[in-house]
């Protein structure tokens, strides 16, 4: 199937959808930007001629208006500096307030012809990780330790040698379900497991590791599709080039992921919405129609927006500095790397750590933003953070909490000190409820949660915990809808990725050149220095 065809063809599937679109443009529910009538003849006029365009030029050219009320037409492909920030400035003036509103903007001109949006349901069953690790002073990475690995691992393959490294189990028989539309957070104490189980649901686990079990997106396996570019993993370690401004590392990002199914999606809602003669907010259709456009300005559009939402635009064209170049802070240059990945078009977020180096308050306000794009657009989005204040806590739908490698519970955030106290714990009032989570599985804490003083206390192990989750109703209910395999008729075509790459190979090379081009601008000093003492060398 061509990927033009992917939204036609999943909602040819549901009559009753084509049906409501087809009606809609009778109906008077939907904002009065959707549906007002163009007063002003010569606009009208301009409409008019920009939709007797064919498709893909049609899919390029917008109604921008300027600040004296003049509507101008214009290739969203080759939009300037000043209209992309007044268009911006429109749709989202104030974070805090208009971010909301204009994804509801978003999402009401998608669901008023019927289109229905991806989404993505992660499944991981019976989940085992396991490594072979040096233990003691052979793990020490010494030059003595690398030579006697080497010289080790060779006569371990000829099987002249047992192997001295010690098995390691990280995670252990885990299983549970990932829902879109709901916001997931992953908690846990240091070292257990949290990494290593957000890699596994993105694809991206070493191949050293010894893995049992199964992933699986809406019901498909990992070898059906490329989990790379369909879900986004966020390190918690910051990899830039220091060289770039956050702008630019925002757009080389950008330019090298794609748009993914933007375009075809915009391509069947243009379609439907010029059939139902319904014309959309101009300042949307614009900004749709740039973030589904390739190209490096179209690229801009997106990146600005997330700029916005991240609280970027302070340092935009600052460098990003790195250890022997001073450049932004560590809380920015963590929120760079959260950009790189929310500027593509993957539609799974699994993050790590991405609070790391930032205030309460800036953490609240990247959380809001999620959990609006989450909700707003189905998004599925997998949060592990160390401790999140009470604030950042309310923000999230499930709790999955980890501890010695076992899933000690996993479900909505409103039942978990209900299965807590069914074990014996209860949280203090004044007591934040994620910093009782990580306490109440740890020897050293769990004593003072104990809510039964007459009775006598033994510790309970994260294995104890485990297995009386299963018996929870809470536990009850996931195995039951684990134990029934997903419905893949119910999986759009357009959710999962089969191509490797976003873009072109054509394009990727022209986008390094491009930076390398840039780099070698920035630092042209050591260049021309080389040059020189080449030529002045003797023949």
């Amino acid at each position: 199937m061509e990927s033009g065809d992917l939204y036609k063809a999943a909602n040819s599937l549901r009559a009753s959808s084509s049906s409501f679109w087809r009606n809609s443009a009778k109906d008077t529910i939907f904002s009065k930007s959707s549906n007002e009538v163009m007063e002003d003849g010569d606009e009208a006029l301009k409409w008019a001629a920009l939709e007797k365009l064919p498709t893909y030029n049609r899919l390029k050219r917008g109604l921008f208006t300027a600040s004296n009320g003049e509507v101008n037409e214009i290739d969203v492909t080759d939009i300037g500096a000043l209209e992309r920030k007044k268009v911006l400035q429109r749709l989202v003036g104030a974070v805090e307030e208009d971010n909301e509103k204009f994804l509801l903007k978003l999402r009401e001109r998608i669901d008023r012809v019927g289109i229905h949006i991806p989404t993505i349901e992660t499944r991981f069953e019976h989940l085992t990780v396991e490594a072979e690790a040096h233990v003691g002073s052979r793990s020490l990475p010494i030059f003595f330790n690398f030579i006697v690995n080497k010289v080790e691992s060779y006569l371990n393959y000829l099987h002249i040698l047992s192997s001295k490294k010690k098995q390691v189990t990280i995670l252990k028989d885990v299983s549970g379900i990932v829902r879109p539309c709901r916001m997931t957070l992953l908690l846990g104490p240091p070292s257990s497991g949290k990494t290593t189980l957000l890699l596994a649901l993105a694809g991206k686990l070493g191949q050293d590791l010894k893995v049992s079990g199964r992933v699986t997106y809406n019901g498909h396996e990992m070898n059906e599709f490329v989990p790379q570019r369909t879900a986004a993993y966020i390190s918690q370690n910051d990899v830039h080039i220091g060289e770039m401004t956050v702008r630019e590392t925002l757009a080389f990002s950008a330019r090298c992921q794609g748009v993914g199914s933007r375009f075809d999606l915009l391509s069947e809602l243009s379609r439907r919405e010029k059939a139902a003669k319904i014309k959309p907010d101009r300042d949307i259709d614009i900004y749709m129609k740039a973030t589904a456009s390739e190209g490096e300005e179209a690229n801009q559009m997106i990146t600005e927006y997330i700029l916005k939402i991240l609280d970027l635009e302070i340092c935009a064209d600052t460098l990003v500095g790195d250890e022997m170049l001073r450049g932004i802070s560590g809380g920015q240059r963590k929120r760079v790397t959260t950009g790189e990945m929310l500027v593509g078009p993957a539609k799974a977020l699994f993050m790590d750590g991405i609070s790391t180096g930032l205030d309460s308050s800036t953490t609240v306000q990247i959380m809001k933003c999620l959990r609006q794009i989450v909700h707003i657009l189905e998004g599925t989005a997998v949060i592990a953070l160390l401790q999140p204040e009470p604030e950042t806590y309310e923000l999230f739908d499930d709790i999955i909490l980890l501890s010695d490698g076992q899933i000690v519970y996993q479900g909505p955030r409103e039942l978990v000190l209900e299965f807590f106290e069914s074990m014996g714990f209860k949280c203090p009032e004044r007591k934040g409820v994620a910093d009782f989570l990580q306490e109440v599985t740890s020897r050293k804490d769990q004593e003072q949660y104990w809510m039964h003083k007459g009775k006598p206390y033994s510790f309970v192990t994260a294995n104890e915990f485990s297995e009386a989750f299963q018996t929870f109703h809470v536990g009850r209910k996931i195995g039951d809808e684990l134990a029934v395999p997903f419905d893949k008729t119910k999986n759009h075509p357009a959710a999962l990725e089969t191509n490797k790459y976003g873009v072109s190979k054509k394009e990727l090379l022209k986008a390094n050149f491009s930076r390398e081009y840039l780099l070698m601008k920035r630092n042209s000093f050591v260049y021309i220095f080389k040059i020189s003492l080449v030529g002045l060398r003797k023949p």
